[in-house]
């Protein structure tokens, strides 16, 4: 790297620490770690593990965007320096120093830029993620149950935590619909970026003389806490219990202990098989009922009106935001981002990282 090309670097990152800077209050980080901490010192704060473990998780992240930003402004002030003491001797090696911090610097300011990119309300929040196959019968279901694997995997090695609330098996293979609940820092914030129709072109694995074209859809959601409340009237609620059946439904599947909640003004349904009883069910899917309709009130307050989660959209050509294609060649492509990707079995391992990134940042230009 030649001496310009480092003093160009200082400058725009003295840019960027600057536009970080300008993003976040650090008044407000350092009161909301001395608030962590004082939770954590209560006597009664590991009462509720699942609250006391989210609660952790905000101060570490709190306290890493607190000392990042002066990390990065102290490696800064190293490459200066280092500058400065090479253009009064012309020691070779104080170049050398620079570029190896240059270096880190690049890493840390990326990653941090991602970090800022997971801003957004809700985040942070753990998620539920919903998959319903098109039609197409058992092409569709088979597809459904591919992305299921997909998801699964690529929340095991971001080490979330996956639970099956609903699985409704697919007439011949596959899937008729899956919800998951899927718990960890960022959850949704990650999976957001999912939402909509993913579409597969394929020889067919039920009838191999032909292409195949699949489509199904995920929709994404995060899960409330405690903080946020609504109000929904039960005279607007139409409640069904079924047999569990399926994944996670097993060990219950002899009574209908399975829930199924109709809000009739929106048409939103949720349904809960995951726990052990009719009550836990119900329980369960008036949590996600609320998740849904708040996320639905978020959207028409922002006039995303076509992110709606109420309005029924055609899982079919038009309204896809991925395309898998098996064959005549392999490729997958984000058509929102215009990222794409050759190897195709990889994505479908669960290496999804890529079109997350690519969407965020696209997000960000938005």
């Amino acid at each position: 790297m030649e001496l310009y090309e480092i003093k160009q670097f200082i400058s725009d990152t003295q840019q960027t620490i600057h536009s970080f800077r300008g993003s976040l209050d650090f008044d407000a980080i350092e009161a909301d770690i001395a608030d962590y901490e004082h939770q954590m010192s209560a006597p009664t704060f590991w009462d509720d593990n699942e609250k006391a473990q989210k609660v952790i998780a905000k101060l570490n992240s709190a306290k890493e965007t607190y000392q990042t930003i002066h990390q990065m402004e102290e490696q800064l002030e190293e490459i200066e320096m280092a500058v400065e003491l090479y253009d009064e001797s012309k020691e070779p090696s104080l170049i050398e120093e620079a570029v190896t911090l240059i270096t880190t610097l690049k890493d840390k300011t990326t990653q941090f830029q991602m970090r800022l990119l997971l801003s957004e309300p809700h985040d942070a929040n753990d998620a539920l993620l919903e998959i319903h196959p098109g039609a197409g019968g058992t092409e569709s279901q088979d597809w459904g149950s591919m992305l299921l694997r997909m998801y699964q995997r690529w929340a095991d090695k971001k080490g979330f935590a996956i639970e099956v609330v609903d699985y409704q098996d697919g007439d011949e293979a596959g899937i008729k619909s899956v919800t998951l609940e899927i718990k960890g820092h960022n959850a949704y914030g990650y999976l957001k970026s999912e939402k909509g129709v993913h579409r597969l072109v394929r020889i067919s694995p039920f009838d191999s003389n032909r292409r195949h074209t699949s489509f199904a859809s995920v929709e994404v959601t995060p899960l409330l806490d405690d903080t946020i409340d609504i109000d929904i009237n039960p005279d607007d609620l139409r409640i069904d219990t079924y047999r569990a059946s399926g994944a996670g439904g097993q060990h219950i599947n002899k009574t209908s202990s399975a829930v199924r909640i109709t809000h009739i003004p929106t048409g939103i349904v949720t349904q809960s098989q995951s726990q052990r009883s009719q009550f836990q069910n119900r329980d369960l899917a008036m949590n996600l009922l609320k998740a849904k309709l708040y996320q639905l009130e978020q959207e028409k307050q922002a006039q995303a009106l076509a992110e709606i989660k109420g309005e029924q959209r055609e899982i079919a050509w038009g309204s896809q935001i991925r395309s898998y294609v098996f064959h005549p060649y392999s490729m997958i492509k984000d058509h929102r981002t215009s990222f794409e990707v050759g190897n195709t079995q990889a994505v479908m391992d669960g290496d999804i990282d890529q079109f997350i990134d690519a969407y965020l940042k696209w997000r960000l230009q938005d």
